[in-house]
């Protein structure tokens, strides 16, 4: 039985969701992000105990079909750009449409009118993300992180990471050494 679950993003979560797949009673499981293939058999009741253990840990299982491509969508998205070495060279559309077996314009206007902005905005988004954890974990400098973000330039980088989070990446470089060295102070 293949299971969706809304707001799985992080191998935190796939931890939860085997920990709690293991005390009630499940040993042959498959988690990804967004996703639990149980290759036992399932019956209602534990479904629903599922459900309800699953939502008080802040995650829900998914019924809807549109609702599940959009989780899908948005896990390949998370799982491309956070937890993959390398982005895909392709472009995005063909990418996704590659992953999800839709055609793009469908799952693109899906996801439009299901979460209320673009497929393009949430990729940004997360890039955006990634490039504030590779500049905390400070291994990379801004020229390898734009290399390994596929951005055209730094230039390219430093206007969006602007765009969406009101300051540019240096800034929010210092920002990181000032809490750093108010934290050791403590």
């Amino acid at each position: 039985m293949r299971i969706y679950i809304k707001y799985m993003v992080s191998q935190r979560c796939r931890m939860l969701v085997e920990q709690e797949m293991n005390k009630l009673g499940f040993k042959d499981i498959k988690v990804e992000l967004g996703l639990l293939d149980i290759k036992e058999d399932v019956s209602s009741k534990q479904l629903k105990t599922l459900s309800a253990t699953l939502l008080l840990s802040g995650l829900e299982v998914l019924e809807d079909k549109k609702d599940i491509i959009v989780e899908r969508i948005k896990n390949v998205i998370i799982e491309m750009i956070h937890y993959s070495e390398e982005l895909p060279t392709e472009n995005y559309s063909d990418f996704l449409s590659g992953k999800m077996k839709y055609d793009y314009k469908y799952i693109s206007n899906l996801f439009s009118e299901k979460k209320g902005i673009s497929i393009q905005q949430f990729i940004i988004l997360n890039k955006i993300e990634r490039v504030k954890e590779l500049l905390l974990y400070g291994e990379l400098n801004l020229s390898q992180i734009s290399t390994k973000l596929h951005y055209s330039s730094i230039a390219h980088l430093s206007n969006q990471f602007k765009k969406v989070t009101g300051m540019t990446p240096s800034h929010f470089n210092k920002m990181k050494l000032k809490r750093n060295s108010n934290l050791e102070e403590l």
